[in-house]
């Protein structure tokens, strides 16, 4: 039986923290990712891709049109190989199952692969550290494993904020997942028109009032909205990567291992 390969999270140091807040003592806490900016089809200030050259055989870094800065996850996924085979698997995976024009089967088939891929025993998992929701029925059918599985809480960060709304307003997010709307994308204005809870990017701590989030309480807890620091190797020269020479100079921490 074909399955989404997880990844049990015990060095990343963000989702390690998870355990200063979190009831129960060191959480079982797993991640699933897809490809970068393949399957993130509502980015655009941080649409990124880790491409493979023809030639060389070597994946390199690719921006896309409208990116102000570069995806830490594609960055890293032009780094480990290991990380690009799992996300590639697990997308093409998911791509296999779905046919234009038959919603209802397309979620009928990748809730059967979700629900038969989750790991046990699990406290949390984060639903793309890298990657998206790629088309509505893939959303949905998480939506429909959660509720399959209500011991565990599921969290996600999705620029498909459409689809996102759409479902919500059908009643068909469960309780046990928390959907965080990430500004940036090409459709921010449904965030500001429903006033849906959202994360963003920032420089630099003082560019925000909003608390920032280092340990994913506000992506999975809290209701309010809460920014991210700009972290991963961005390109030289650029006013990212002057950020985070900033930033490293006042000891400020904004990075997390893979």
């Amino acid at each position: 039986m074909d399955r989404l390969k997880f990844s049990r999270e015990k060095d990343n140091a963000k989702l390690n923290k998870i355990k200063e807040w979190y009831p129960k003592e060191n959480p079982i806490v797993y991640t699933v990712s897809l490809l970068s900016g393949f399957t993130c089809p509502s980015a655009d200030e941080c649409r990124t891709f880790a491409i493979t050259d023809r030639k060389t055989g070597r994946r390199e870094v690719l921006d896309g049109k409208g990116a102000k800065f570069r995806c830490f996850s594609a960055i890293q996924e032009a780094q480990y190989t290991g990380m690009y085979n799992q996300r590639k698997y697990n997308m093409d995976l998911l791509t296999s199952r779905w046919v234009k024009d038959r919603y209802k089967e397309n979620v009928i088939e990748m809730t059967d692969l979700i629900k038969n891929s989750i790991p046990r025993p699990a406290d949390i998992i984060r639903v793309h550290v890298g990657g998206d929701f790629f088309v509505k029925e893939y959303m949905e059918a998480w939506f429909h494993a959660a509720k399959m599985n209500k011991d565990i809480q599921f969290y996600a960060y999705t620029k498909s904020v459409k689809w996102m709304q759409e479902l919500k307003s059908e009643g068909l997010q469960p309780e046990n997942f928390s959907m965080n709307a990430s500004r940036g994308g090409k459709e921010d204005y449904i965030i500001d028109e429903f006033g849906m809870k959202s994360a963003e990017v920032v420089y630099h701590p003082s560019e925000t009032t909003l608390p920032i989030d280092h340990n994913e309480r506000y992506a999975i807890k809290d209701k309010g909205n809460f920014a991210l620091l700009l972290h991963g190797t961005q390109k030289s020269g650029s006013e990212a990567s002057k950020a985070l020479i900033r930033m490293n100079k006042e000891g400020i921490e904004y990075s997390y291992s893979k």
